[in-house]
């Protein structure tokens, strides 16, 4: 990423914005990942984070090697300081790479992450079905969940 708290909230902007305007912000100046990239980061040490509700997930299987965690609490789960952290979690200078349906959930998911301290975090381009469309492998089953 190429710029720090690329992407980031900021308490003093002004309070309304589009949705397109809000997504654009929280990928400037990420760098982000590319389907077919994904398997060798993987493989590198990377942390893969599902955020796909299962309604989804069940149908369209799960990505080798990443961590299903709901949405609705990632930050507790990954924030090295949460009493509800999950064991073995990325720490901040760990590539953190969200994954959701299409990729546009995920950005903002990476985008609170980085405010959380996680300055390497970002997403799938195309989320999951531009992953299993570029015929990556596919799980039946999650490799972690986290609740």
């Amino acid at each position: 990423m190429s710029e720090a708290g690329a992407g980031r909230r900021r308490a003093d902007s002004p309070a309304q914005h589009s949705i397109d305007e809000i997504l654009a912000a929280s990928r400037a100046g990420v760098e982000r990942v590319e389907p077919a990239a994904l398997p060798a980061l993987i493989e590198q040490g990377a942390h893969v984070i599902d955020i796909r509700p299962v309604t989804t997930r069940e149908p369209e299987g799960h990505i080798p090697g990443a961590t299903v965690i709901d949405r609705l609490v990632l930050e507790w789960r990954l924030d090295p300081s949460s009493a509800d952290r999950m064991s073995k979690g990325p720490e901040h200078e760990d590539l953190v790479i969200v994954v959701c349906n299409e990729g546009y959930y995920s950005s903002l998911a990476a985008r609170d992450l980085r405010d959380l301290g996680f300055h390497r975090a970002t997403d799938l381009i195309g989320g999951f079905r531009a992953y299993a469309g570029a015929e990556q492998p596919v799980a039946v089953e999650p490799t972690r969940s986290v609740r």
